[in-house]
């Protein structure tokens, strides 16, 4: 009776989530190669030289073209072939609602290229990004995603619980594990601790759905105003970061857009432990004078914020290089796999029930 009710509870979760499941494996394995495959929608650099122009000189040529626009970020070029990628809201691209990339050379501050940071057909990896995260159906999808995160979460617990026996078996390759119509076992039990990782990692990070204040927050429209002219010179300020903290290396600036304001620069230092963040690890405040007002480095902040952090890399795969990408891209099909065959058998026994 009770192996009875676990196996129940084991189809219906697979059922709700079954095609979920699949989308969302289709995608995560996608956005393990994030950065790669995005290099194909890219403009690339021809020529290019040793010197990269100062932030300060590409935000001044960025602000002459775009003298309307609030300009957010900048990731910085790792080298002189990559470009500076501003983030800006500009009201010739959706009236100033959605985010425009816009692509700068990093010698003469050229426009390369520019495109929407949700636009499918120039920017498909920020497309897929965003239906990861809530199936292009803002709080409504990420709702979902939380929900459905809990239920693949069940139809794993109660995959053990009904295949514990077996599993010894196909992780040795019994021969008997691996007579017809045991499929799906064999996947599922390949791939348990992987998704398992994933169920939770991928739950945790929704857990946030499941708080009130998920339903009682509203939605904030911010207004479009032009950014002013940067309150110091970067570069310099840069230079004074990297003299008293020589281990950090900026990837990410987030602008001030007020003299009260402050400006975030985001990067990682060489110190950190290869989990962590290249990009978003450690962050440093500047005031408008460009003086250093806070810092908050992953190893010094709370330890809740810092597993939040890491659980956010294991889930994506965004550590350990190419290795570590590959064993998520073969894996992360596991689970579109598991639907598959989970409804196949599903539709079997249903068959046979009305035969």
């Amino acid at each position: 009776m009770r192996k009875n009710f676990v196996f129940w509870i084991h189809s219906i979760a697979g059922l709700l989530s079954g095609l979920f499941i699949f989308l969302l494996s289709l995608s995560g394995t996608a956005l393990v190669f994030h950065e790669d495959i995005d290099q194909f929608q890219q403009t690339h650099i021809s020529q290019s030289g040793a010197y990269i122009l100062p932030v300060d000189s590409s935000y001044d040529h960025l602000q002459k073209q775009y003298p309307h626009a609030q300009i957010s970020s900048c990731s910085l070029p790792e080298n002189a072939a990559e470009a500076f990628i501003f983030s800006i809201y500009d009201p010739s691209y959706k009236n100033g609602t959605a985010a425009l990339q816009v692509f700068l050379h990093p010698q003469t501050a050229g426009v390369l290229q520019t495109r929407g940071s949700k636009d499918i057909q120039n920017n498909f990896m920020g497309w897929l990004s965003v239906f990861h995260n809530s199936f292009q159906l803002g709080k409504t999808g990420e709702w979902m995603l939380g929900v459905f995160s809990l239920v693949f979460l069940i139809s794993i617990i109660t995959g053990i619980m009904l295949y514990r026996k077996n599993i010894g078996a196909v992780l040795t390759f019994k021969k008997a594990a691996f007579k017809k119509g045991n499929f799906h076992q064999i996947i599922g039990t390949w791939a348990l601790l992987f998704n398992l990782m994933i169920a939770v990692t991928g739950f945790w990070m929704q857990r946030y759905v499941f708080k009130k204040e998920f339903y009682s927050s509203t939605n904030y429209t911010s207004i479009l105003r032009p950014s002013p002219p940067l309150f110091f010179h970067f570069d310099s300020a840069y230079a004074g970061v990297k003299k008293q903290y020589p281990d950090f290396t900026a990837r990410v600036i987030y602008f001030a857009q007020s003299g009260k304001g402050r400006t975030a620069v985001y990067g990682n230092n060489s110190t950190n432990s290869f989990i962590h963040s290249k990009e978003f690890a450690d962050a440093i405040f500047l005031d408008s004078t460009g003086k250093i007002v806070k810092k908050a480095f992953v190893n010094e902040i709370p330890a809740a914020d810092r597993y939040d952090i890491i659980n956010s890399q294991v889930h994506f795969g965004k550590y350990g290089g190419w290795p570590v990408k590959i064993l998520y891209g073969f894996l992360g099909l596991a689970g579109g796999l598991l639907s598959i065959t989970g409804f196949l058998l599903w539709y079997k026994r249903k068959k046979a029930l009305l035969t």
